[in-house]
């Protein structure tokens, strides 16, 4: 049975008696078409209604019209589950009866800009048999939806999410892409830009155009006094480009809401109408297939006086209300968080009824520490405390993304190991632009302030690991140690857990492409060093033994065959732990009778453990070497330099 609401009882019992037999009605000569499939979908949005109810009435009650718009919100996505595909309809009963299909070792991530990879929709459905020999399974497209002409924040100021962007194909095309890729065993994932539209979209041309009605699906004001009023507690995201948080429209002659780029307007969650509207487009966006949405920008949709107007409590409200929307609806669809925020505020947004998924920022950041600094104890402390997550859930792991990368580390994580935040902030970014004398590394600053040094960092995996430099300096020994770094990394969100995401690119260490400076609409934005064209001459390289994209890619097939044969590095237990080598990290991996010990030397130097070591953690006497194959005693370990060892039990 649901279980019903413990707030406004009476309120949902009324709601549910009087809708529930209009809904039926209003949909019931389809009913009688598909009588099975019907029963499915009521029987789900009789498990999930009651909550959709109590999010939806917390968010909107004090709405006059409130039943009104809860009513719209039922049909609409009643709607959109009937326009779901057979197939579809299939992969959510499928997915229904092994929740946990996304926590498996044999889940590898993907992610790439389709243009840039591949040209277009046609060109990357060619290359399926590559993201097959990779072993992917999972595979993150960057925003293809249609966007305005010129800046558009790489995708994410969204035209339209009904349209692909021309350049790239069609819908149709995208339709047949994701049934190859679902054919292959390839679950896709896109974005949902869910906090603001571009300034082109249909929504903001009618408020252009003078309809209330669309002028109240944003944040719009006639003069300056409710702007300086939230401008008192906000803090600017992008003040290089526009002070503050308001974009003055001279067409409306208003001051509208404008949280990153003065093109993207922020959508007024307030208003339940907009609430309905972008379940729509979610909902659409899954009938195309998609199984994971990236919720963008999550920690500032909502928006209240006298607050930063961040990771308030109405900001989770609204992915809960989505996440039961989804349930009824679209049920195989997972969320995955985008929270680049203080990591006791990230966890926040990670739950089976919130996002089921969420990137790891904090892992990210400190593998990069690790490997500039060789001390593994930020990173120990982060796996012991901050790694943890509840049932249904996990963690998205990767090295780097499309983005910049920030030190998202808490300053309070820091003191405990008598490290100053501040300082530390500021070596790292001295450090990854090469400006610190014996640095490895070629990345290049994002949002640099030169009063206070902030900035955050740009760069592929082989730049900033230092194959950059060493090609450079035609330093073959710093070749082979830039490859050794970048394995590392990879080794170590490929066994502990979650979904290891790899940018497509770095698994054949492909280095920055400075060509963006030649170009008008990003030679501002640093990032698009990182985002390189995919060289295919020297990917196909691959196959050519002793090349760098050989040694990079083979090596990395071989952890991640590793990875799918050993089911310890399902999500199950990791326990991390002081090896007594401040460069060697070291952690255990458990699921079932299967453990895995995990030992990563950060440093350039060959390292030794005590072989008691492993008596201390519980630890069998008889190991065998994943990577070797060999059955080793209990006896000293020695590391070479930047080399993970893989120790499995075995009595």
């Amino acid at each position: 049975m649901p279980q019903q609401p413990d707030e406004n009882l009476y309120a949902y019992r009324i709601t549910r008696e009087r809708l529930f037999p209009r809904l039926k009605n209003h949909f019931a000569a389809n009913i009688h078409q598909e009588p099975s499939a019907w029963q499915a979908y009521f029987d789900r949005l009789e498990i999930h209604f009651p909550r959709l109810f109590k999010l939806y009435y917390q968010l909107y009650a004090r709405q006059f019209d409130f039943y009104y718009h809860l009513e719209d919100l039922l049909i609409s996505i009643t709607r959109m589950w009937l326009e779901r595909s057979a197939e579809l309809k299939d992969l959510d009963e499928n997915r229904l009866a092994n929740p946990d299909w996304f926590q498996s070792n044999q889940m590898l991530g993907g992610v790439c800009y389709v243009d840039r990879f591949a040209g277009n929709l046609q060109g990357l459905r060619k290359k399926i048999p590559y993201f097959q020999e990779l072993g992917l399974t999972y595979l993150h497209l960057m925003p293809l939806y249609e966007v305005p002409e010129g800046e558009n924040d790489g995708g994410y100021a969204v035209t339209s999410y009904r349209q692909v962007d021309p350049r790239l194909g069609s819908m149709a095309e995208l339709r047949e892409l994701t049934t190859e890729l679902r054919a292959q065993g390839i679950s896709l994932v896109l974005d949902l830009i869910y906090n603001h539209t571009a300034d082109n979209h249909i929504w903001a041309q009618k408020a252009l155009a003078g309809d209330q009605q669309y002028q109240n699906y944003y944040l719009m004001f006639p003069d300056r006094t409710v702007p300086d009023a939230y401008e008192r507690t906000l803090r600017e995201i992008f003040p290089e480009e526009h002070p503050g948080a308001f974009t003055y429209n001279p067409q409306l002659g208003k001051w509208v809401w404008t949280t990153f780029h003065s093109y993207q307007w922020d959508l007024n969650y307030a208003n339940p109408e907009v609430f309905n509207r972008m379940a729509e487009e979610m909902l659409f966006v899954a009938n195309i297939g998609v199984e994971v949405l990236r919720l963008d920008a999550v920690a500032f949709t909502w928006k209240e006086m006298g607050t930063g107007c961040e990771n308030l409590p109405e900001a989770h409200l609204l992915i809960q209300a989505f996440n039961a929307v989804a349930r009824i609806a679209a049920p195989v669809l997972l969320f995955k968080s985008e929270a680049i925020v203080h990591p006791d505020e990230v966890v926040k947004y990670i739950k089976p009824q919130e996002c089921q998924l969420s990137y790891n920022p904090l892992l990210m950041a400190l593998l990069w520490n690790t490997l500039a600094t060789r001390q593994t104890n930020l990173l120990t402390q982060a796996l012991q405390q901050r790694y943890h997550l509840p049932s249904g859930t996990t963690w998205v792991n990767y090295i780097r993304c499309h983005d910049d990368i920030g030190w998202t580390f808490s300053d309070e994580d820091a003191a405990q190991l008598n490290i100053n935040g501040y300082d530390h902030r500021q070596f790292l970014n001295q450090f990854y632009t090469g400006r610190f004398e014996g640095s490895f590394s070629r990345g290049l600053p994002f949002q640099e302030n030169m009063k206070t040094g902030d900035m955050r960092i740009c760069g592929t995996a082989a730049s900033l690991a230092g194959l950059e430099k060493a090609l450079n300096e035609e330093t073959d020994l710093e070749v082979n140690l830039a490859i050794k770094r970048i394995l590392l990394m990879h080794s170590v969100i490929l066994t502990a857990g979650g979904i290891p995401l790899i940018y497509l690119g770095d698994e054949t260490a492909m280095m920055n492409d400075y060509s963006y400076h030649n170009d008008a609409a990003r030679v501002n934005d640093s990032r698009w060093v990182h985002r390189p064209l995919a060289d295919w001459e020297w990917i196909e390289k691959r196959n050519q033994p002793g090349s760098i994209p050989a040694k990079m890619f083979q090596g990395l097939q071989q952890i991640i065959h590793i990875r799918k044969e050993n089911k310890a590095f399902s999500d199950g237990e990791l326990e991390a732990f002081d090896s007594g080598n401040q460069h060697v990290l070291s952690f255990v991996r458990s699921s079932g009778a299967e453990r895995v010990l995990v030992l990563a030397n950060f440093s350039e130097k060959h390292q030794v453990l005590p072989s008691n070591l492993l008596r201390l953690y519980g630890l069998s006497y008889r190991f065998e070497n994943l990577v070797s194959g060999q059955i080793t005693g209990l006896q000293e370990i020695e590391l070479e330099p930047y080399t993970v060892l893989l120790l499995a039990s075995r009595i």
